[in-house]
């Protein structure tokens, strides 16, 4: 059973350590919308989805000189165990410094705004 969300954090992790500037993964709603956040909380450079039918989702990563901006990337809910949350209990991530990513009814959104909105979810990852 494949998990196309742990294989787009996967090559994001595996671009970030050979420091690549962009990587490529197959579009999906999902994945773009994980890449919004991302980019809207400072961890992606810039994203851009490409192609008519066969789309695919362009990432551009962003680093501090020679180190990435992402620490660190961790599925949490698997597709053989979700796991979800109420709007109560979202976990804080490295005490703040790191954001969970949980798809709720109301889209997929950070943590801090899923509390705020009052919704749980799945939780999607963690990033720090």
């Amino acid at each position: 059973m494949s998990d196309p969300v742990a294989d787009m954090l996967t090559r994001i992790r595996n671009a970030n350590q050979a420091l690549l500037n962009d990587v490529e993964v197959n579009h999906s709603r999902l994945k773009e919308n994980i890449a919004n956040i991302l980019k809207r909380e400072g961890y992606l450079a810039d994203y851009s989805v490409e192609g008519k039918t066969a789309k695919k989702l362009k990432l551009k990563l962003k680093y501090n000189g020679r180190k990435g901006v992402i620490a660190g990337l961790k599925r949490v809910s698997k597709p053989g165990l979700r796991r979800y949350v109420g709007a109560t209990e979202i976990p804080r991530v490295l005490n703040g410094m790191g954001i969970a990513i949980v798809s709720t009814p109301k889209g997929v959104m950070t943590g801090n705004d899923a509390k705020k909105e009052n919704v749980g979810g799945e939780l999607v990852c963690f990033i720090w």
